[in-house]
């Protein structure tokens, strides 16, 4: 099984584990320096609040690094349209359309993302939802690329040289 096309797409994300350390101490170090402040003012109710929002932060944090371990792997052979994800947690899906019958269609949502749909003539499936608009029209121009190229194959034939 020969592979004509395949993309492997993982979330964007700008942080090192060495930046979000440097955060993470930012965000507990200057949230101190202001509980303790208003502490000493004499408003201290604001310290519970202060300590809710860093433990927010940081859980949020926490969720997006978390999220940064998902991958979607797209691969188009002869025969077959193969979406492999692998969730945050470990788990892997894998989901298989015809590629005969395989049909690519970009929605536009007016001030949204649009959504990338790979159909075959039973099963439509999103792709890319980690991507953004300009990557998600990219991905579809070379995924309407592939399909083309395979449904239309150039033989090289050496008696026609």
């Amino acid at each position: 099984m020969d592979t004509v096309f395949e993309a492997v797409i993982v979330p964007h994300r700008s942080l090192s584990r060495r930046g979000m350390r440097l955060l993470v101490a930012a965000i507990v170090t200057g949230s101190s320096v202001n509980a303790i402040r208003f502490w000493f003012w004499g408003a201290w109710p604001v310290v519970p609040f202060t300590l809710a929002g860093v433990v927010l932060a940081l859980f949020l944090l926490q969720l997006n690094a978390r999220r940064a371990r998902s991958s979607e792997t797209l691969r188009l052979s002869d025969h077959e349209f193969r979406v492999i994800r692998i969730e945050p947690n470990g788990r892997r899906e894998e989901r298989t359309l015809l590629a005969g019958w395989l049909r690519v269609d970009l929605h536009d949502s007016p001030g949204r993302v649009p959504r990338l749909w790979i159909c075959d003539r039973n099963l439509c499936e999103e792709v890319g939802r980690a991507l953004g608009e300009e990557e998600k029209r990219d991905l579809a121009s070379a995924l309407r690329e592939a399909v083309h190229q395979l449904r239309n194959p150039r033989f090289d034939n050496v008696q026609l040289r």
